[in-house]
């Protein structure tokens, strides 16, 4: 039972079923030129030499036709049969006509025939008389194929007249042995040449096969592997073909999914650090305030500090579930025309506690009629995380500018911050490049990182974007959306300097 596995399994591979089906080809291409083109061209031949025999006699019968009824001899007769058969290269029968008298009224025998001259004297032919009489009943030149001796040989048959009826039938012979011989030679070297491109056909179709299927056996192990949870080394790219193409996009899809794993990885391991610093604080500070010799104020501070890891867990929670919800296309968006500059001074009017207790003010610059074609929620959210992510980052006294408006068909909202800047020194570009990935902080600020990748997310399913420009003064954060409507139009009106209306800190 194994041998007959194997063998089956054999039998299907690729290597194998290339060869049969290169061999299958070859040979029906030679069958049909076995079966079809070479009867054909044998056909072929013997129709010339017949249509050659027809010019021939209609050529030389003609000295013959003289001969007819004068007073030749049969030596002089025979001498002209033997040169009008050299001058026609074929044998050459002269035949007469004896017709039988019958009486009135009855239907007159065939006629009879003799030999007059044969080309060849010995032996005297008998045959052709059938193809003659067809001629005397035609009283036209007749043709036909016919055997002799076992070989083809081509008859015309053409009457010769005196007196206005066919006294004389002149059949001229040619011997097709050598068209067959050309015909059997041209057969077997096709034969010859059948088995050889079997051969070759074979072999190569083999090995060519097997060169592809080891290349597809490559990355068919590499992908096994890859499934087992082991990524392997890329797969080499050896040609500029279907499996080069296969190894090359196996390659990307193993890139992917090994960032993937790692972003999977660094996922659990940033959200389980991210969720314990908050739940052992509470669990401490629930510790402490068992203690009963805790004074007010102490137990106040202790109960302040619960609160805010309480805040953190759950804007932590709800961040989690936005990233399950991007990640699962599951969140769903409602776009639809939304006045930015109202929005920015909604938003900004939320953050007036948070910017007192910062020391931070906010400068607003909203121009008019700014649309987007957006999600509100969503954009309010956007914005949040930014004048969020610049308060952390702000020292006190240092101003945030939130910048509204349309150039060119396209919305932008600007949030800046002088941050870390004020000490004279430019972000690191590598904090630049990592700023929208997930969990990534790049100082000791806080937060979870998973901020600015929502962001940037979000942004993306509303057609748009975020970049981010890092200068020697400020970091500036913009959010491009497509305008809504007639944006285009009133961006270019509003492409003038937005109105600077300053959110100051309460007294």
């Amino acid at each position: 039972m194994p041998k007959l596995r194997r063998s089956s399994l054999r039998l299907r591979s690729l290597a194998n079923k290339l060869a049969l089906l290169f061999s299958a080809i070859i040979a029906f291409a030679f069958a049909g030129v076995l079966l079809y083109v070479v009867p054909q061209l044998q056909s072929n031949l013997e129709e010339q030499t017949l249509r050659d025999l027809r010019r021939v006699a209609q050529v030389t019968s003609e000295p013959l036709d003289r001969a007819m009824g004068s007073d030749i001899t049969e030596a002089q007769l025979n001498e002209l049969v033997r040169a009008v058969s050299d001058r026609s290269d074929a044998r050459v029968m002269l035949l007469g006509v004896q017709r039988s008298i019958t009486a009135p009224g009855r239907r007159p025998d065939a006629p009879s025939l003799y030999v007059i001259s044969d080309s060849r004297v010995e032996p005297r032919a008998e045959r052709g008389r059938a193809l003659a009489q067809t001629a005397i009943a035609r009283d036209d030149v007749a043709d036909a194929i016919a055997l002799e001796g076992g070989d083809p040989v081509a008859r015309v048959a053409a009457p010769l007249f005196f007196a206005g009826r066919a006294d004389w039938v002149a059949v001229y012979s040619r011997d097709l042995s050598e068209v067959s011989e050309i015909v059997g030679l041209i057969r077997r070297r096709v034969l010859v040449a059948a088995a050889v491109a079997l051969f070759v056909a074979s072999a190569a179709g083999y090995l060519v096969a097997q060169a592809f299927a080891r290349r597809v056996r490559r990355v068919e192990s590499a992908a096994q592997a890859v499934a087992g949870g082991n990524f392997v080394d890329p797969v080499p790219v050896d040609a500029a073909d279907e499996v080069g193409d296969l190894a090359r996009a196996f390659n990307e899809m193993q890139e992917r999914l090994a960032r993937l794993d790692r972003a999977r990885r660094e996922f659990i391991a940033n959200a389980s650090h991210e969720l314990r610093t908050p739940i052992f604080s509470l669990g401490g500070f629930a510790e402490l305030l068992q203690d009963e010799d805790l004074d007010a104020e102490t137990r106040d501070e202790f109960l302040g500090q619960m609160r805010e890891q309480t805040e953190r867990l759950k804007k932590l929670a709800a961040d989690l579930l936005d990233l399950s919800r991007l990640d699962a296309d599951a969140l769903e968006l409602r776009p639809e025309a939304v006045d930015l500059g109202e929005l920015a001074r909604d938003v900004a009017a939320e953050f007036v506690p948070a910017l007192n207790r910062a020391g931070v003010d906010l400068e607003l610059e909203v121009a008019d009629e700014v649309e987007a074609c957006c999600d509100r929620q969503r954009i309010g959210q956007i914005v949040r995380i930014l004048l969020d992510n610049a308060l952390r980052h702000t020292p006190e006294g240092a101003p945030v500018r939130l910048e509204v408006r349309a150039e060119d068909g396209t919305a932008r909202v600007t949030v800046a911050d002088e941050g870390p800047k004020l000490s004279g020194q430019g972000v690191d570009q590598a904090v630049v490049r990592q700023a929208f990935e997930r969990f990534y902080t790049g100082d000791a600020v806080g937060g979870s990182g998973l901020g600015l990748a929502i962001a940037q997310e979000l942004a993306g399913r509303m057609n748009g974007g975020i970049r981010i420009d890092a200068g020697e003064r400020e970091t500036v954060f913009t959010v491009e959306l497509p305008a809504a409507g007639q944006a285009g139009e009133a961006g270019e009106e509003s492409a003038s300097e937005p109105v600077l209306e300053p959110v100051g800190r309460t007294p």
